[in-house]
């Protein structure tokens, strides 16, 4: 079981992981937004799990109205306490004991030019009787280019090769089977990796991986970014971007296993929400 120190290096690492993707961001949003509005910034805000400071919380970082990200949330929370009795039985090793811990990172970015893939990443570490790691990385491009979707693909099977020859092709699948909308019948993006109840026996080593997963995020989606910012748009492609951010919504609300955990356990509703697009359509 996770000892109170795994717990503290666990929250040292995701505030820290918050900080260096929200400077990275900024960097990003300066570089290529005119002067004008070359000063956007994230806002911070700190929330108590139900407005109890006993109980944990976190802080949700937003940048609203960039000229490089329309909206960018980084969360980071520790959170715990007792789950709600209907919820605990669908969470592993809750059903002997309802009380849980759990500590995390959540990303998702909604770049203004809709050459620019939306891209989402989550990590996290559970406990309840039992502990695990989860999360992953996945990219939703509305106009998508076939060397993004490679280089998004190779980077993410070198770091999975790093760690077990056998993560990329099982967590890709993973991340196929689940970032999925059943109704629409059609994939939410251009995929990923997606791993949940990794316990390979080895802390250190699954926390490596989960490290390493949290430390590419910047090198891989800056390099996207820089390709695609300054390409020039028009209105037919922020409509289908618009369209595209409508599916991004119905997952995130319907399916999403995160969205639903953060609501059962308390969360702050508007960091738990932060993943939703400032503009979007349906048809």
């Amino acid at each position: 079981m996770t000892t109170n120190s795994q717990k503290q290096e666990l929250t040292k690492w995701f505030s820290k992981l918050q900080q260096d993707i929200i400077a990275g961001l900024e960097a990003l949003e300066d570089t290529f937004a005119p002067p004008s509005n070359s000063q956007k910034r994230f806002i911070r805000k700190e929330w108590h799990r139900c407005g109890n400071e006993d109980e944990g919380g976190g802080t949700m970082a937003i940048l609203d109205g960039g000229s490089v990200f329309e909206r960018a949330g980084v969360n980071v929370s520790t959170v715990y306490g007792a789950l709600p009795a209907d919820f605990s039985r669908e969470i592993p090793g809750a059903q002997a004991s309802p009380s849980f811990w759990a500590s995390g990172i959540s990303i998702v970015v909604h770049p203004r030019n809709p050459y620019v893939p939306i891209i989402h990443m989550n990590t996290r570490h559970i406990i309840t009787t039992k502990s695990w790691f989860g999360g992953g990385i996945d990219l939703t491009p509305a106009l998508a280019f076939a060397e993004d979707t490679d280089f998004f693909h190779t980077s993410l099977q070198k770091i999975c090769d790093a760690h077990d020859p056998t993560y990329y092709e099982n967590f890709k699948q993973q991340c196929d089977e689940y970032f999925y909308l059943p109704h629409r019948q059609e994939p939410r993006g251009a995929g990923g990796i997606f791993y949940d109840n990794l316990n390979s026996g080895s802390f250190a080593e699954d926390f490596a991986f989960t490290k390493s997963v949290g430390c590419a995020f910047l090198e891989i989606y800056s390099a996207i970014v820089q390709r695609r910012v300054q390409t020039s748009w028009d209105d037919h492609a922020r409509s289908t971007q618009l369209l595209k951010r409508g599916r991004y919504v119905e997952f995130n609300l319907l399916y999403d296993r995160g969205t639903r955990f953060g609501l059962q356990t308390g969360g702050n509703t508007e960091a738990i929400l932060m993943s939703l697009p400032p503009l979007a359509q349906w048809r």
